[in-house]
């Protein structure tokens, strides 16, 4: 070989990937605010370990991920290989210690390398026949993607090749006439009889150009990535490791809001300058797999928004600019009043497509890579409502009734109570001690078909003995509203109010009836001094059913299908509880739809969607969703329901089967359904509404 050429090749390729990675470190850089990544280490390595060297979530798409799977244990396999065709470039008997073929560990690493070698290939070619013939919707079809396919593929090729002319030549280095089969290189040993009978000067040159083109490629590799979605290959690491570990659909909130109010800072996020440097990662770890858009329930819908172009189109804008970006850091020069650098504006992300998010997190369960795109989006709104004051005029009414009445439904606060008048439920106030605070949340305080999830879980536990009491009108809505639909200012005044009153009493656990409640009170209260035990009402129910506290006696007949709600089950992981409940009831037959569980689809609700109309598209969401549930149930009749634990949940389903002529499908809560097997039917089916509550 050529010990300058390959010098040469590899101090001017390492040098000009090292520009271009520079380029890209001072690019993320232009991101000014913090972000605390370095917790937590040993959870950090687990997860890394796990998600990016082990591919768990490839395995959610089985064809494409069993490819990638494939590709990616191939290159950390080859890397070695890499190394040694490297070294042999200055010494051509270079074996990398151990790994020559004359030591046990060689012979094993050599066979996984000729294993690999052709794995790499079939990776390659299923990749192939998913961009040439299947062509999902979620995929970019570019042509960068064709030539990092091109190049790979050819690269193994090459070794092939390279390792077949070895083998030949030193067969006939060593006088045997007759191409051997080695059990350490099964493969190249059949490329090897395959090229049995060229010429020495053919297979020298082969051997050759199998060498360099390995060698060269891998250059070649490297210096494209910087460029284009296959930087992913050298970020994936970071980004895995430096991934929110709180957890899907985490908000980021605004420290110090009246401050950054008095100062006038930004609230949110305008422009880059305004993201952190993790967020930067982030797309630059996109590799465009579009598996956050496929699950994605407002793209479903023909919604203009998109997880992945929202990201690519945000990554794509900093590298067109990223000299201007770049100077203007260096320079102190802020972005602020320059409309060029606004994120959220038409051509680059439009409104549209910021408030089409549920805020479901569906896009983050799928990303093998660990994006998050709820808290971006969020930061957007938080800019758009608290800065600019554009935001959907519905959302008006939603701000004005929390503002005024400390709840969504505009109702005077002191009704919250009314729905438990002939229950006997005791007030907090009064009774200042209980090992249960029913945290009954505003729908069910107001809303009145809620109402009766209310009194049907309240029933159930007043018969099981449970000691519990409600707020009454000193609760307050949690404001999960409020943060999703970006007045972060609103959402931490009533979240400071609300820890101020639970901190006066004594309990031992808050259960709610509502999923957002739950999400609010217990993950999200912890930042304003409310650390607090929180359970799902369906998460109490089960208990009481293991400890023999409620007998379900009464037989219900009827096939159910259960509506996983995405504050439940993709962020809080409570998917076995309700469940487990429905099994107990004698009679209920459960049918599962195939999007169930963290592969449910948002009912359309969150996000503050429940308080505004949503977005242009094909259809609505709850009607999709809808349908997707009475596909699996075996009749359209009052037999068949469709369960839910969440009272927005009950709301939008409700609506999709009566706006698609279902009503007579019943639309129950599993409390509901639990009571209607521990009281009977008639007493606890849905009756009349309560009198409407007088508006506030």
């Amino acid at each position: 070989m050529n010990p300058i050429v390959m010098t040469i090749l590899l101090l001017g390729g390492f040098g000009a990937f090292a520009y271009s990675a520079w380029r890209r470190w001072q690019l993320m850089m232009v991101a000014r605010e913090p972000a605390n990544r370095a917790d937590q280490v040993p959870r950090r390595l687990a997860a890394t370990l796990k998600y990016a060297i082990g591919q768990a979530r490839m395995t959610r798409y089985p064809g494409s991920g069993l490819a990638h799977i494939l590709v990616f244990f191939g290159f950390l396999v080859l890397l070695i290989n890499t190394l040694i065709l490297w070294g042999r470039g200055f010494a051509p008997e270079f074996h990398l210690g151990i790994f020559a073929p004359e030591y046990a560990i060689g012979r094993l690493y050599y066979l996984l390398r000729d294993i690999f070698t052709v794995l790499v290939i079939a990776g390659v070619l299923i990749f192939a026949y998913y961009r040439a013939v299947a062509r999902p919707r979620r995929l970019t079809l570019s042509g960068e993607a064709w030539l990092i396919l091109a190049i790979i593929f050819v690269m193994m090729k090459a070794d092939l090749i390279y390792e077949g002319c070895e083998i030949i030549r030193q067969a006939r280095a060593a006088g045997d006439p007759a191409t051997p089969m080695l059990g350490y290189a099964p493969f190249a040993s059949l490329a090897a009889r395959a090229m049995a009978g060229w010429s020495d000067a053919a297979v020298h040159f082969w051997w050759q150009a199998g060498f360099w083109a390995h060698s060269a490629l891998v250059i070649l590799f490297l210096n494209i990535l910087p460029y284009g979605k296959h930087f992913h290959v050298v970020t994936v690491l970071p980004n895995v490791f430096a991934q929110n570990l709180d957890g899907i659909g985490r908000v980021r909130g605004i420290p110090d809001i009246e401050q950054r109010l008095e100062n006038e800072q930004t609230l949110g996020v305008r422009t880059v300058e305004d993201l952190t440097w993790k967020d930067v990662l982030d797309f630059y770890t996109c590799t465009e797999c579009g598996r956050c858009t496929d699950q994605c329930p407002a793209n479903r819908t023909g919604k203009q928004l998109s997880p992945k172009h929202l990201t690519t189109a945000v990554r794509d804008h900093m590298y067109a600019n990223a000299a201007e970006l770049i100077r203007r850091h260096q320079a102190g020069e802020s972005l602020k009043e320059d409309e060029r650098f606004a994120l959220v504006r038409e051509g680059l992300v439009a409104p549209e497509t910021i408030w089409a998010c549920t805020t479901c997190g569906a896009c983050e369960q799928e990303c093998p890579v660990f994006i998050s795109y709820v808290d971006k989006i969020v930061a957007l709104r938080q800019h758009m409502v608290m800065e600019q004051g554009e935001f959907p005029e519905q959302l008006q009414n939603a701000f004005k009734g929390m503002e005024t009445v400390g709840n969504v439904y505009s109702f005077a606060n002191e009704q919250r109570a009314d729905w438990a008048k002939e229950l006997d439920v005791p007030i907090m106030a009064e009774k200042q001690e209980a090992e249960y605070l029913y945290w009954v949340g505003c729908a069910p305080s107001f809303d009145d078909r809620s109402r009766k999830v209310a009194v049907a879980f309240a029933r159930l536990l007043i018969v099981a003995g449970v000691d519990f009491a409600i707020l009454g009108p000193e609760e307050m809505c949690t404001g999960d509203a409020a943060r999703r639909a970006g007045n972060e200012y609103l959402f931490q005044m009533y979240a400071r109010q609300n820890c101020e009153t639970l901190n006066q009493y004594k309990f031992k656990r808050i259960v709610t009836t509502c999923p957002h409640c739950y999400n609010t009170l217990k993950n999200e209260y912890k930042d304003f001094g409310g650390d607090y035990e929180v359970i799902h009402h369906t998460e109490l129910l089960a208990e009481l059913l293991r400890a023999d506290r409620l007998t379900p006696r009464h037989t219900v007949n009827a096939s159910v299908a259960f509506h996983d709600s995405c504050y439940l089950g993709r962020y809080n992981g409570i998917y076995q509880a309700p469940r487990e409940i429905l099994r107990a009831i004698p009679g209920l037959h459960i049918v599962e739809a195939p999007e169930s569980r963290d592969r449910g689809m948002c009912c359309g609700a969150g996000g503050a969607q429940m308080w505004k109309e949503e977005e242009p598209g094909d259809q609505k969401v709850n009607h999709a969703r809808t349908r997707q549930l009475l596909r699996v149930l075996p009749g359209r009749d009052g037999s068949c329901a469709v369960a839910t634990a969440c009272p927005f949940c009950m709301t939008m389903l409700t609506d999709g089967l009566r706006d698609q002529d279902h009503d007579q499908v019943l639309q129950l809560d599993v409390a509901e359904l639990l009571a209607r097997s521990v009281f009977g039917a008639e007493r606890h089916a849905p009756g009349p509404s309560p009198q409407p509550v007088s508006e506030g």
